[in-house]
């Protein structure tokens, strides 16, 4: 089985784990848009990097596990309704290449992890006490979106694997 944990926005990256193991971490592939440049998910770069990634594997066997995300306090209208409109790209380019979904709510995985109230960067950390083989990839401190993502697909491989057992 082969899960893509994503941790969505313009900062997040998207992870490939297959048989409880990271296989691959990249960072949310982004371009630039309109007069002012902003930032925004490149959905047609993010369908490429997931299928190049998917051919050896039945679809029934792809799940992709997308941090589920809402609005949070303190933040401005304008960066919410970017951050909510890259997690709509990501849906809608998994629900046009098939894929199977699932959301996780952040409090659920991170509860799990023990990371709940924790900072930023303590997911980082953990990922390398659990997978100390990809530690050279989350060297920076601005790696913990790639951490999160390798939590996300864990914590759904775990949890998973154990439901249907």
């Amino acid at each position: 089985m082969l899960i893509i944990g994503i941790d969505p926005g313009i900062s997040g990256a998207i992870c490939f784990f297959e048989d409880g193991q990271v296989k691959e971490i990249i960072d949310m592939p982004v371009m630039a848009d309109g007069k002012k440049n902003k930032r925004q998910i490149n959905g047609p770069q993010v369908c490429n990097e997931i299928l190049k990634r998917i051919n050896n594997f039945p679809k029934k066997d792809i799940m992709v596990v997308i941090e589920q995300v809402s609005a949070m306090p303190g933040q401005g209208v304008t960066s919410m309704f970017n951050f909510g409109q890259s997690f709509g790209v990501l849906k809608g380019i998994c629900s046009a290449m098939q894929l199977s979904m699932f959301f996780i709510r952040p409090a659920k995985w991170k509860k799990y992890f023990g990371l709940i109230k924790t900072e930023k960067d303590a997911s980082r950390t953990k990922v390398i006490e659990i997978f100390p083989y990809i530690s050279n990839g989350l060297s920076r401190k601005k790696d913990s979106n790639k951490a999160d993502a390798v939590l996300i697909a864990s914590f759904f491989y775990n949890t998973y694997k154990k439901a249907d057992e």
